[in-house]
């Protein structure tokens, strides 16, 4: 098979970063310590198997007739690892009496829709690949990822976080990472890593926005809302709008995100700081999207998909080829001297990358 069929190495993303587990992971309370811990050693492990396999299997082929309708499968993972699990609910099956199952089949009819209706891209790979997803993941597993092939989604603790269907941009987050793994391919380490990271949160909120009918200024801009537990002083696991200001709890610390290059954070944990420094490259799409106004997706949305989609964005790159590109995406797109082209130069110079 040709090289440049071949879909690319996946990125094994958990949306609930290693920094704040490993937080919860020194707690005094023996039971989140556990917890924290379990979930951290899996991650760890999964991680490492990820960096040593690929993705196995035929490309379609050029000719093949792609669907314009997901192809959707949700498997109950019984609380295990092994997966996918139990078939439960596939594409045009009634809604069951599982929530988690129903949440999840959902959330991956949203993400298509957002994809295929305001890019034209057909699903991950954008030729059709299924959309497959498992749901009680192992036991109090306080996290959710995708592996390269398909979600998953644990069920929390219940205590710290709840269960990792009920935040539709989480869904997208991940699943966004198979995006980028099919298209630029962005390195997940340091400022490519961050962007990365950057890419599935955009998108991310641009499926919830899109499932909601909201507009820029509707929009609450948090990822993850809506997972926290009840106990936690927090409203999500990071702020577009606000990067640094998800949450200040006692067991979940400070979020530490920067939204400019001032903040920006220099670390050798989280593979340089992936979810960290993330917020720089959110909070540019935020003002660009404040700016412009109206639909997300239509205009803000279509900038990065370029950006992420057009062949220039190498896999290492950083903050400064990303902000450079965009605005070549938005002239190309939109024009020079326009509201687009305004407001890309101001977002960039906002968080220090004028």
């Amino acid at each position: 098979m040709d090289a440049s069929l071949r879909p690319a190495p996946p990125v094994f993303c958990t949306v609930v970063p290693p920094h704040l587990l490993d937080r919860i992971a020194r707690s005094r309370d023996t039971r989140r310590a556990d917890t924290a811990q379990r979930t951290l050693e899996h991650d760890a492990a999964l991680r490492t198997r990820r960096r040593v396999t690929t993705v196995r299997g035929v490309a379609p082929a050029l000719a093949a007739p792609v669907p314009d309708e997901p192809r959707r499968t949700v498997y109950d993972a019984g609380h295990r690892t092994r997966l996918p699990g139990t078939r439960v609910r596939g594409e045009g099956d009634e809604p069951t009496g599982d929530a988690s199952v129903n949440r999840a089949y959902a959330g991956l009819g949203a993400t298509y829709d957002l994809f295929l209706k305001g890019f034209g891209r057909h699903s991950i790979d954008d030729a059709g690949l299924p959309l497959d997803a498992s749901v009680h993941y192992d036991e109090d597993y306080d996290n959710a990822f995708w592996d390269g092939r398909q979600m998953v989604f644990g069920d929390g603790d219940g205590d710290l976080f709840l269960d990792f269907t009920v935040a539709v941009d989480v869904i997208g987050h991940e699943l966004t990472h198979g995006v980028t793994q099919y298209t630029a391919n962005l390195e997940y380490r340091g400022q490519s890593g961050a962007l990365n990271e950057s890419m599935s949160d955009v998108f991310g909120s641009l499926i919830k926005q899109y499932s909601l009918g909201q507009t820029a200024d509707q929009a609450d801009w948090l990822i993850g809302a809506g997972l926290l537990g009840p106990a936690v002083t927090g409203v999500a696991l990071r702020s577009m709008k606000a990067p640094g200001t998800a949450y200040d709890d006692d067991e979940l610390g400070k979020d530490p995100q920067p939204a400019t290059m001032d903040g920006y954070v220099t670390t050798h944990a989280d593979n340089g700081g992936v979810h960290i420094n993330s917020g720089i490259p959110n909070h540019a799409f935020y003002i660009v999207a404040s700016e412009l106004g109206g639909k997300a997706w239509e205009r803000a949305g279509r900038i990065w998909y370029d950006t992420l989609t057009g062949g220039a964005l190498a896999p290492d790159a950083d903050f400064a080829d990303f902000a450079r590109l965009s605005v070549a995406a938005a002239v190309a797109r939109y024009g020079e001297g326009g509201a687009e082209h305004q407001a890309m130069q101001k977002a960039w110079s906002a968080v220090g990358l004028g």
